[in-house]
């Protein structure tokens, strides 16, 4: 190995050491803004400015690994051992064993994908199969794909829906000027940002060329540049469905000016952005939303946004049959090239349940799921992103989200205007009956389906990522024992769990599965039973013995060194191939580890209320939770196969039994 490479390998490691600690898990990365100091033009025109273009890194970025097949293997039977019987672990040992021997099936395979990959070095081994996965799935995109992550309340109490709404608009042009013109600053992840975020290193870095610059940055002020490539599909950008496969729609190189407003199923279309590339004026744009929300024009009675939620070749039809008329062709055009989808709602839900409700689904009224993001905002001036997941992960959606709240309050402007129509344009459609019905089986279908999910929170205030930290625990590692413990609780049992982790590091990373369920949670959720004689140091050593495991996991899968992707493309290219069924791909034990009971994710932001979405397995629970400086949150939701409320009633008693053994206490007595 050469010396360049020595060198790559320990300073991403370095990084992945911190990635550990939370800074990148799921979708918490965050680039910390430094706005425009620019007067008149520029401070208008962008959210803010950068010495260092904003993809300067990008052709330096390293390549995502393929990790070697022994470790692959090592680490799908070290995930796998906690969740079945040790029969069936030594019968799957055998099959692993067979699959990773040297000259073996599996060895063959893995050779094929090495080769493959090395003939792309433009992007990773992942991106290609993944973007697949997303796009030929079938399933409908609400529930089954689209998250929502939601504002906190504006920090100057804004409560006027259409000035609220306005202010983001204004932030969100100005992010896309500043993101198309190469003016928004690289996202960079910075070990120590007293050393690296400053003008000194900004200035001596953008005069290394692209393809050294990671290295100059790694190298001299241990800062690591993370891939962008994602963001170029925030803005006027779809998901069209097509039978068998959607694809993905742009339209910037069009420079739409442009977003689509809908209001009661309703459709409205006002440009944003003016002729010399400035938004309009906020006090305009917040007029021209109070117009429609004062428009007199009745809801939709057939709300073709009910389509989008559906089966995806049953919309791809219907789609086709709509677009057959001039009229709805250009409708939905509008709809595909808007810079985004606005949603006003006319609720106001007023407590947790119900706004988690509204924002992941509303039960598909006045939604629009196929654009890759949407902006809701509540009668209240609550508002969210909801966003389709084909396209991109959080990382991206996260930096778009931060920016936009810091912004649109930092810049709040306020508009003492009437409400008018000047400049609204109404999208209308011709629908034949046989669409209308249509229309009316889809909404039917969302409601059946909608009306099954059940979300429950959780806000515990005890104690948060402070007092972890002083305790020298990783707050991810701790939330992630502690819902082990609390499935313990409830089935005496362990089971496939999914946290995801980014991997935006490497040139088109993605996303890496942490196994959060070890041998070492087991272990420790069995301790934590009332019969178990452990006691409080006993308890102790074990949960730091599974947050240093639930840690060196978290650090291989933030390298590219987790098992499931790796795997993932070995089947894929099997079955790009046509070749037999693999017996470690038709195991038992890989249906029941990809079968995911405990799917979570956590978002680590300011600027969050909390973020949500539903489980991907009818039984299983979609955990989201957030870890804050004093107090944890969670959402939990499943369908009727699964007790949400029971599920956060065990964790809130697990927050305390783990807080009275930090404190040297026994809960058990």
């Amino acid at each position: 190995m050469s010396s360049v490479c020595r060198f790559k390998i320990r300073c991403l490691w370095l990084q992945s050491w911190r990635l550990a600690h939370g800074s990148l898990s799921s979708v918490s990365v965050h680039n910390s803004s430094k706005y425009s100091t620019l007067g008149g033009d520029g401070e208008e025109r962008y959210i803010q400015t950068t010495t260092i273009p904003t993809l300067h890194f990008q052709p330096g970025l390293p390549r995502l690994p393929i990790p070697k097949l022994e470790l692959t293997c090592q680490r799908y039977l070290a995930a796998l051992r906690p969740t079945v019987s040790e029969e069936q672990y030594r019968s799957t040992e055998a099959i692993v064993r067979e699959f990773g021997n040297s000259g073996g099936e599996g060895d063959a395979l893995n050779k094929r994908l090495i080769a493959k990959d090395r003939k792309n070095k433009h992007t990773s081994y992942i991106t290609e199969p993944w973007f697949d996965m997303y796009l030929k799935a079938r399933d409908p995109l609400v529930l089954n794909y689209n998250p929502f992550i939601a504002f906190k309340d504006d920090p100057q109490g804004i409560t006027d829906q259409a000035l609220r709404a306005a202010n983001f608009i204004r932030s969100a042009v100005r992010f896309r000027a500043a993101l198309w013109d190469k003016t928004l600053q690289p996202e960079v992840f910075h070990l120590n940002p007293t050393v690296s975020d400053n003008a000194f290193f900004k200035n001596a870095v953008r005069l290394v060329p692209g393809p050294l610059s990671w290295y100059a940055a790694a190298l001299i002020w241990k800062a690591f540049p993370l891939d962008m490539s994602q963001y170029d599909r925030l803005f006027n950008s779809t998901r069209v469905p097509e039978i068998g496969k959607d694809c993905l729609l742009s339209f910037k190189n069009e420079a739409p000016k442009h977003l689509v407003v809908m209001r009661s199923g309703q459709f409205y279309s006002i440009d944003v952005v003016q002729e010399d590339g400035l938004a309009v004026p906020t006090e305009t744009v917040c007029s021209q939303l109070r117009g429609i929300l004062s428009d007199t024009t009745p809801a939709a009675q057939h709300h073709v946004g009910y389509l989008t939620g559906i089966n995806r070749d049953k919309w791809a039809e219907l789609r086709k049959e709509l677009v057959s008329s001039e009229k709805n062709r250009e409708a939905i055009r509008c709809i595909d090239s808007s810079m985004f989808v606005l949603c006003l709602d006319d609720s106001d839900p007023d407590n947790v349940t119900d706004l988690s409700h509204n924002m992941l689904h509303n039960h598909g009224q006045n939604r629009w799921f196929d654009k890759s993001f949407s902006l809701t905002v509540t009668k209240g001036a609550r508002a969210c992103i909801n966003f389709e997941h084909a396209w991109g992960d959080g990382v991206a959606v996260l930096r778009l989200f931060n920016e936009l709240y810091m912004d649109s309050h930092r810049r709040l402007t306020t508009c003492t205007a009437q409400s008018t129509m000047s400049g609204v344009n109404r999208l209308a459609f011709d629908l034949s009956e046989s669409m209308k019905g249509a229309i009316e089986a889809a909404k039917k279908e969302i409601e059946s389906n909608t009306k099954r999910l059940k979300i429950n929170s959780l806000q515990y205030e005890k104690y948060g990522k402070n007092f972890l930290k002083k305790s020298k625990l990783s707050p991810d590692a701790i939330l992630q024992l502690s819902i082990q413990i609390a499935y313990y609780r409830l089935y005496k049992g362990t089971v496939a769990t999914y946290e995801s982790c980014s991997t935006a590091a490497f040139k088109h990373g993605r996303t890496e599965t942490i196994r959060s369920a070890s041998m070492a949670t087991k272990a420790c959720a069995e301790a934590f039973e009332p019969d178990h004689p452990a006691g409080p140091e006993e308890l102790m050593a074990m949960i730091k013995t599974a947050a240093d495991y639930h840690s060196k996991l978290v650090r291989e899968a933030a390298m590219g060194q987790g098992f499931d992707r790796h795997m993932f493309a070995l089947r894929n290219l099997a079955a790009s191939e046509q070749l037999p069924p693999l017996p470690i791909f038709e195991d038992s034990s890989y249906k029941s580890l990809s079968h995911i009971i405990l799917s979570t994710s956590t978002l680590t932001s300011d600027s969050v209320l909390m973020g949500g979405f539903a489980p991907v397995t009818p039984d299983g629970y979609g955990i989201g939770y957030s870890v804050l400086d004093d107090w944890m949150g969670t959402q939990v939701s499943t369908y009727k196969t699964r007790d949400g409320a029971d599920f956060v009633e065990k964790l809130e008693t697990v927050f305390n039994d783990l807080y009275d053994v930090f404190n040297g206490n026994n809960f058990k007595q």
